[in-house]
């Protein structure tokens, strides 16, 4: 028998039962479309991610300080003054493959304008800041060397804290806010950067580091003026692993560490943090679609149910085809063709509702979800690989019946 006439068959099987076919067909369709679906919820997560951190800056190798022990607890990194600004000062000068450096020191402060108050994270830094993390202004101007050199009450604020402090229609502009007592003028409205992981990137005040030293944070004399990180950028990719080589000779030589001797200090790369996104977002997506799949295995189960009534109904019309000639195989082949036509149809189906769910959701994350072309073909093999796996028990079960016994069923 040939398969075109098996699959006529099949679709003949199908159709007897209309209502009963769509209902298994439907639990496929929505297995296969939360399959597409939640892989594009993935997909677009991981995406968005590597986009927020390359935002920030391009080939950045980040610094930071050791790790502080009070009380034999260990403060955590960036807690001790290992690093100032003569290591940033000395990095600029003798490593070749670096094109700016940019050291910084953050802190938690209240912001204060009119009646209106926030807590936001304080950034006092250099004006090469604005080229290694690529924050630039959207409105005024970001700060120069000249503020720093003449210790200026200057800031720029992100989207995030003008929606906090000023009203809709004000041009914060040339305004002052008050920060830990001083007086600081708003010079500069910084892009909308958006939030990453559980940080609003918005959400902060950046001054210029030496105003900092005097007027916020103050000074540690004994070992130098003390900086909380230091962010480098390397020239391009191909001097990205030169210039971590020349930073870390260059650490341990100034803090004289030797082997066996640990680093006292932390040094990471912008791919490294691509690493971490990476590896946090495939598990992400690995739960999603297997969430999903839980759907796409009960339609399975579904699929023998079905399969399994009908051989029951059909067992006299089964032994009258063996009676006639038909060859087990032949029965066999027919019921597995049913059931993957039905699978292969829910399939289809779920592959189309699977692209407008995605599409429904990126209207409701603040991403764009992905449908991937493999996650499609992925879904369309599993939609058949369901109905072969599913069918061919209840197939099995009508090819091995008995003619005799099937005939004299009612």
């Amino acid at each position: 028998m040939s398969i075109w006439e098996l699959i006529r068959l099949a679709s003949q099987g199908i159709l007897v039962n209309r209502l009963r076919s769509f209902l298994t067909i439907l639990g496929i369709t929505f297995g296969i479309a939360a399959v597409i679906a939640l892989l594009a919820v993935g997909t677009g997560a991981s995406i968005e991610s590597d986009k927020q951190i390359k935002a920030l800056g391009t080939n950045i190798i980040y610094i930071w300080a050791g790790a502080a022990s009070v009380g034999h607890v260990n403060m955590g990194r960036g807690s001790s003054s290992t690093l100032t600004l003569r290591y940033a000062d000395a990095i600029r000068d003798m490593c070749p493959a670096i094109a700016e450096v940019a050291p910084g020191l953050n802190q938690t402060q209240q912001v204060q304008y009119g009646g209106q108050n926030v807590m936001t994270n304080i950034v006092a830094t250099v004006p090469e800041y604005e080229q290694v993390r690529n924050f630039h202004v959207q409105l005024g101007r970001f700060f120069n060397q000249s503020d720093c050199d003449h210790n200026a009450r200057v800031c720029m604020i992100g989207t995030t804290v003008q929606e906090n402090l000023f009203d809709p229609e004000d041009n914060p502009i040339g305004k002052k806010v008050l920060i830990k007592g001083e007086f600081f003028e708003v010079i500069g409205v910084l892009e909308k950067k958006g939030s990453s992981t559980f940080t609003d990137m918005d959400d902060m005040v950046i001054v210029p580091i030496t105003t900092a030293y005097n007027r916020l944070f103050g000074f540690n004399m004994a070992k130098g003026k003390a900086v909380h990180y230091i962010l480098v950028q390397a020239l391009d990719e191909e001097h990205f692993l030169p210039a971590q080589f020349q930073i870390t000779n260059l650490m341990r030589l100034r803090h004289q560490i030797k082997p066996p001797m640990m680093d006292d200090f932390y040094l990471r790369t912008q791919q490294d943090l691509l690493q971490i996104s990476q590896s946090m977002t495939n598990v992400f997506t690995l739960l999603l679609g297997s969430t999903a799949a839980i759907s796409l295995l009960v339609g399975g189960i579904g699929i023998m149910n079905i399969m399994l009534v009908s051989v029951t109904e059909r067992t006299r019309e089964i032994g009258i085809r063996k009676a006639i000639g038909a060859r087990p195989k032949d029965i066999m082949f027919q019921f597995v063709v049913e059931a993957t036509v039905l699978s292969l149809a829910g399939g289809i189906f779920g592959i189309g509702l699977g692209f407008g769910g995605a599409h429904a959701l990126s209207f409701m994350l603040p991403f764009q979800t992905v449908v991937t072309p493999w996650s499609v073909m992925l879904s369309f093999v599993v939609s058949i690989m369901v109905g072969l796996f599913f069918g061919i028990y209840p197939a099995r079960r009508a090819a091995l019946l008995d003619p005799i016994t099937a005939l004299r069923t009612e």
